[in-house]
């Protein structure tokens, strides 16, 4: 078997190298809080999709004909605050309380509490809101 030439071994270490810049810029562009408001948010809708994995677990929710988007923690926290995909599913009423995304045309917040079904779950104990 021959050894792959030099320019192909270039090529394809160029692509991966920039597939890292691209994936590492969309992975970091809302974790954190920076991309976030400083003030509270509450949010009421009809639950259209529940995912909880990597890198964060989210809800796609629909507000009135609109389409929101709420970060939850990682898995790891997520579950460990009781809440998993069984908890919620397509048509369920949610609030999610947390911080709105700072550019007021997206459609986007991170939450740190989530209430469905009359259960609370708070994926962000350290950051609710005092009640």
């Amino acid at each position: 078997m021959a050894s792959p030439s030099l320019k192909a071994v270039l090529t394809a270490w160029t692509a991966a190298i920039a597939l890292s810049f691209v994936a590492g810029a969309t992975a970091l562009a809302h974790h954190g809080w920076s991309w976030t408001e400083d003030g509270f948010f509450e949010l009421t809708g009809i639950v259209e999709e529940v995912y909880v994995g990597n890198p964060h677990a989210t809800l796609t929710v629909d507000v009135e004909g609109e389409t929101w988007h709420v970060d939850l923690a990682p898995p790891s926290r997520t579950i460990r605050a009781g809440f998993t995909e069984d908890k919620a599913a397509a048509g369920d009423e949610v609030t999610a309380i947390g911080h709105r995304s700072r550019d007021a045309v997206e459609r986007s917040m991170k939450a740190v509490r989530i209430i469905v079904g009359g259960h609370t779950y708070d994926v962000y104990p350290n950051r609710v809101p005092s009640d």
